[in-house]
This record gives structure tokens, C-alpha cells and sequence, in this order.
């Protein structure tokens, strides 16, 4: 007998069901890229309004570009309610912490000050979320980024003081509240040399906005200033004894210096860390 002779239509349907196999088997084994990516989740606090404008009833209120800005950096932005009680929960869930601004005040009392300044105005709830929030934060090591009333939020939990309001403390101060736009520089700030901002940023200088009526007065114990402008005033803070914990008074998240961004992408990769 001669050799058996194998039909081509067997032939074909042998090599599509290995060629469907091969399909198979791509769909059911991601890469090694897609199972490592990792977008680190960054809670961010929100502002709180009562009854009036955008709803009847109290809300929350956050600029869309804090997020974005995070986003950007790599990290996934999470908003935080206010709810004192379940701050140490809340940071257990991220990866890193950014303490927002606003229209309002820390309360002097607690920084141990006797007297209230007639323009501090105060959101209670909000800040003893955020104290707590932050506290709890900081003690499981969490990268932490305060952003102006943010930044001296951070300094009072460290241990530190506030100016009530800079035109009855500071001789001759600049406009550190900016009459034109807020996305637009209203000074520049010095950079201190060897601090981890000077090495985020890898600049002397930095051109920023200003939307304050505080700032920081005297740092807590460990904490060091990494940011003064031409007048005195106290524009950015660090702490020594974390890795990651940083506080500046204007608002990178409107990204007008070169050096905004990579403060946001600096504290992405250490939430990843």
C-alpha cells in the first residue's frame, strides 16, 4: 500500500484550532507590564459650603485641577468627607495624603494662641478632619503635601505657630493676596538649598500665585523652611524625620512654574514606594 494520504481541508483545520489555542492562551496571560502597573491612591481633602448656591443643603467642593493634577503624576485622586471619627480608617486605605486650601482659617487655639485675630474665620469640622486625617497619616509614614492653608494645617500638627494675618505682623509685606488672577504668578519664592524641595524642583527660585492672609510663624520641632519670599514670610516647610512631608503656601495645582508639576510627581513616586 502506498502512504496514506491526509486530506487538506484536515491540514487547515488543524492549524486553525493551534492558531485559535495561541489566541487563546495571549488573551488569558497579561503582560508582566499590565499586571505591575499601579496607580497609588492619593486622598485629597475636600472644602465644605453651607446651604446657598450650588445646593439647599451643605456640600462639598473641590477645584477640578487638584485632581487632575494628580492624575497627571500618575496617582489616583481620592476625595475625603469630613468625618473626624473615621480619619484613622480613612488613612489607612492610602497611599498618600494632600491637605487642601480654602477661604477660611486654622483656629488659633490650636497653636496655643490667647487672642483671635477679628479676620480669622474658621471651618471647625473641616480642620478637625484634617488635623486628625494628617496626624494619622504621618504616623503610618504616608507621604503627606500641604497646599497653602494646607501647609500650615501641617505645620500646627508638627508642633508649630501661625501669623494671624500678615499685614499686622510683617513690615512692608508683598501682596500675598494677589489682586490679579490666580493662575497667574504674584511673586516669586527662594528655594532652600540641600531641602527635599530643592531637589523636587532643582531650582533657586520658583514664580508662584498667593492666596493667603496667614502663614507659618515659627516651625515645629523637626521641621525646617524650604521657601521664603523677599519679605520674610515663610512659603514652604519640611519635615526631617519622614520621608515625605511637605508643605507649600501657594498652589501648584494651577502648574504656573515649572517646578509645580514635579512636586505632584514627587509625592506620586513615594506613595509608590
Amino acid at each position: 500500500m502506498g502512504p496514506k494520504v491526509v486530506p487538506a481541508r484536515a491540514t487547515v483545520k488543524s492549524h486553525k484550532e493551534g492558531q485559535s489555542r495561541t489566541l487563546r492562551q495571549r488573551v488569558r496571560r497579561p503582560t508582566l507590564r499590565s499586571m505591575t502597573t499601579h496607580h497609588p491612591t492619593v486622598g485629597i481633602t475636600l472644602d465644605s459650603e453651607q446651604a446657598g448656591g450650588y445646593a439647599k443643603q451643605p456640600w462639598y467642593a473641590l477645584r477640578e485641577n487638584y485632581a487632575g493634577s494628580v492624575t497627571a503624576a500618575g496617582g489616583l485622586p481620592l476625595m475625603l468627607a469630613h468625618e473626624p471619627d473615621l480619619a484613622g480608617e480613612c488613612a489607612a486605605r492610602l497611599d498618600a495624603l494632600i491637605v487642601t486650601g480654602g477661604d477660611f482659617d486654622v483656629a488659633p487655639a490650636l497653636f496655643g494662641a490667647a487672642k483671635r485675630h477679628p479676620k480669622v474665620t474658621t471651618k471647625d469640622r473641616r480642620t478637625q478632619f484634617e488635623f486628625e486625617v494628617t496626624r494619622a497619616a504621618l504616623e503610618r509614614g504616608l507621604p503627606v503635601l500641604g497646599i497653602c492653608g494646607g501647609q500650615q494645617l501641617l505645620n500646627v500638627v508638627l508642633g508649630g505657630t501661625l501669623i494671624q494675618h500678615i499685614p499686622d505682623e510683617v513690615e512692608n509685606p508683598l501682596a500675598h493676596e494677589q489682586p490679579n488672577p490666580r493662575d497667574e504668578p504674584g511673586h516669586e519664592v527662594t528655594v532652600t538649598p540641600d531641602t527635599l524641595l530643592h531637589r523636587i524642583v532643582g531650582s533657586a527660585t520658583m514664580a508662584v500665585n498667593s492666596a493667603h492672609h496667614q502663614a507659618v510663624k515659627d516651625v515645629g520641632p523637626d521641621v525646617i523652611v524650604n521657601a521664603v519670599t523677599s519679605d520674610g514670610v515663610i512659603e514652604g516647610i519640611e519635615s526631617t524625620v519622614h520621608e515625605f512631608c511637605l508643605g507649600v503656601q501657594w498652589h501648584p495645582e494651577f502648574a504656573i512654574d515649572p517646578g509645580d508639576a514635579k512636586i505632584f510627581q514627587a509625592l506620586v513616586a513615594a506613595a509608590r514606594r
